[in-house]
Parts: structure tokens; sequence; C-alpha cells
């Protein structure tokens, strides 16, 4: 079998890369350091393509649940065990590898952790390569099924503070999401979980293959430019990708309100001779419009800011008024698009929760390619 060991230089490169991906949001870099240097310290993560898995070989996702604005919050590596192993004693036959739903600044690290602490593989895919805000939408296209029966579990909290709480729940993939995103909220805002064990068969036909693969690959060119300084970090990232800085500004006005372990809200950024560009956030950035109301960019198109300053992606929790930056979209042209965000029940509660439209830009202009690769 063909597998790639991966090391603390991987763990640099993994935040590197997923922090682009992230779309604002997508966990902590300071979380991803922590989270993959204690796999490094427990075992030997070991990444391998789905490929390389025989086609009943089940595969775990491995995620975090919340929003990034959220206080009080816990997550520590032990939870990301724990909720994996939740899932492991209710589900009969054995759990072969792990995956994460997402890309980011800590997403893209997700499963290192209980991979390493339980003898599992790290599997070179995504549930989508880039972050966003509903479990659905990472759910490798079962979100809508009401005849698949799954099992999700979290673990986290403060135990001192009485907001610590492990859950398992089976049932229908829309009905338990909606319960953990309930548990997230209840755990202080952030929990860590684990979800929808598949054959690497349903894996391949429906994730974003080789999504891990990709976030190293932009960190290792992000780790290489820094010492350039932020304009060669800017033009590096825009070569890599084939993505395009929307527009350079000053945030003007930022908006953005925590309601039920969601970051909900606008951002506006101002450009020299131009109305502000607005940011529409759910977590994520998910959809930009110019100043007329035009829309110039909507998921699953990737979507980030970077500071002018350091040439670093800056999430939505740590943008402020004032900043100069630069918005920056990948087309979803150029990217792998999972099941996940290919399905069109995945949109209304987005759409609702944000007051505008998604699914007639995200998929209807004939920009959506197949599945996986």
């Amino acid at each position: 079998m063909n597998l790639r060991e991966l090391t603390k230089h991987d763990v640099a490169a993994a935040v590197k890369g997923g922090s682009v991906f992230a779309s604002g949001g997508g966990g902590w870099v300071d979380h991803g350091l922590e989270i993959g240097n204690a796999a490094l310290a427990v075992g030997r993560p070991k990444l391998v393509s789905v490929d390389e898995l025989p086609d009943d070989a089940i595969i775990l996702t491995c995620t975090a649940i919340g929003a990034p604005a959220g206080t009080g919050w816990q997550m520590l590596g032990k939870d990301y065990i724990k909720a994996v192993e939740l899932v492991i004693e209710r589900y009969e036959g054995r759990i072969a590898g792990v995956m994460t739903p997402q890309n980011g600044m800590s997403s893209t690290i997700n499963g290192w952790l209980p991979a390493a602490a339980l003898g599992l593989y790290v599997v070179d895919a995504t549930g989508d390569i880039r972050a966003h805000p509903t479990g659905k939408m990472g759910s490798l296209g079962i979100a809508s099924r009401t005849d698949f029966e799954t099992i999700q579990a979290v673990a986290g909290g403060k135990p001192e503070n009485g907001t610590y709480l492990e859950l398992v729940v089976a049932g229908s993939p829309a009905q338990t999401s909606n319960i953990l995103r309930t548990a997230a909220d209840m755990a202080g805002g952030f929990i860590a979980a684990a979800r929808h064990p598949l054959p690497a068969k349903h894996i391949r036909e429906h994730a974003a293959i080789g999504g891990i693969s990709r976030a190293l690959a932009l960190g290792e060119a992000i780790l290489g430019a820094e010492p350039g300084g932020p304009e060669r970090v800017l033009e590096t990232i825009v070569r890599h990708t084939g993505g395009k800085l929307l527009v350079r500004g000053r945030v003007s006005r930022k908006d953005v309100r925590y309601a039920g372990a969601f970051d909900i809200g606008t951002i506006e950024v101002a450009a020299p001779r131009r109305k502000p560009v607005v940011l529409h956030v759910m977590n994520e950035y998910m959809a930009v419009d110019d100043g007329a109301g035009k829309r110039l960019s909507t998921f699953p198109d990737v979507i980030a800011t970077f500071s002018l300053e350091t040439g670093a992606p800056v999430s939505v929790g740590h943008l402020r008024e004032g900043q100069d930056v630069a918005v920056f979209v990948i087309d979803r042209s150029l990217i792998p698009l999972s099941a996940g965000v290919t399905d069109p029940t995945v949109y209304p509660e987005v759409e609702q929760a944000l007051g505008i439209p998604l699914l007639r830009y995200a998929l209807d202009d004939g920009k959506v390619k197949a599945h996986g690769r």
C-alpha cells in the first residue's frame, strides 16, 4: 500500500494551505498546530488514497461543529479521540480510516489525532474542498436521505463549568445533524464530532478526492514564498490555485453576530473609487456582492480574506474594522466538488439564515463538474 507518513512539516503545510480553503472559517491556526503536533506525539498518522482501500473499507468523518466566535467552548485532543471511540462502540464493524468534511485552519487536520491514537488511516478525501457552515454540506450526498440511518457522536465542553457532554445519536442524517448543532451550542459553541461511517466505494464516488493533498501542496508553496514577504505570498497563492484577487481595500463595517452555534452577518470592504463589496457570512464567507448588489462569487467558490500587512488569511472572527485586506476567490470550476455541495437540499436553510439566494448561483451556471477528482 502506498502510504505517506505525515510529519511536523506536513502539519505546518496543512495549516497554511487549509487556512486559504478555510474561507473565513474552518477553525483556528493555533488549534490546528496543537492537534497536528499532538497526533505526532502519540503515533505516526499515515495518509492514504481512497483508491488504496477496498470498496467495503469503512471510513468515518472527523470534524468539529460550531461557530468560531462562540465563547466558553473547549475541545481537547482527547475529545476528538473520544468522539471516534463512541461511534466505534456503536457501529457493528471495523473502521479502517478517517477523513475530514472540509479543509480549514484546523479542520484539515481533524482526523490526524484519532487516526494516530487508534491505528486508523487518514484518507486523502474531503467532504468539501473548502469550509462550509452546516454538517449537511459535508455529508457526501446523504444529507437529504430519509432511508439511510447514520451514527453521529460528539464530545467536548468544560467539565468545571458543567458543559462537558458526550452524545451518540442514530437516525437520518438531517435529524442527527440538527441535534449535534444543538449539542455544540450547549457545550459552549464548539464540539468535537465523528459521523457517517461509509464504505470507501461511497467516498470514492461522492467526496472531493485528494482534498488533503491539495491543502498540503498549497501550504508547501506558501511556506516557500513567505521569506519573500506578503506580496510574494499573495502572488504564489493566485498562481498556484488559479484564483484571483477581487478587491484590495479596508474593512469599513463588520456586522456579524453569534446565533445558535453559527456566526451570521455581513462584512463590507471599501476600496478607492468604488462602492464597498459585501461579504455574506455564515461561519464562512458564502457570497460576495458588489456595491450595486451584483453577485461576484458564491459558495462553493473558495472565498477568502488576506491581510495586506502579512499576506496571511484572516478569519471572520479575527477580521476587524479598519484592517487592510484583499478579497480572494477560486472559482468552483477549478476545484473538485463533492456530492454534499451539489445537493440542492443543503442550501435552503443557509439562504434563510442569510436572507440571500445561493442555490441559483451555485449550481445552475454550467460550471459545476462531476463529483470527486
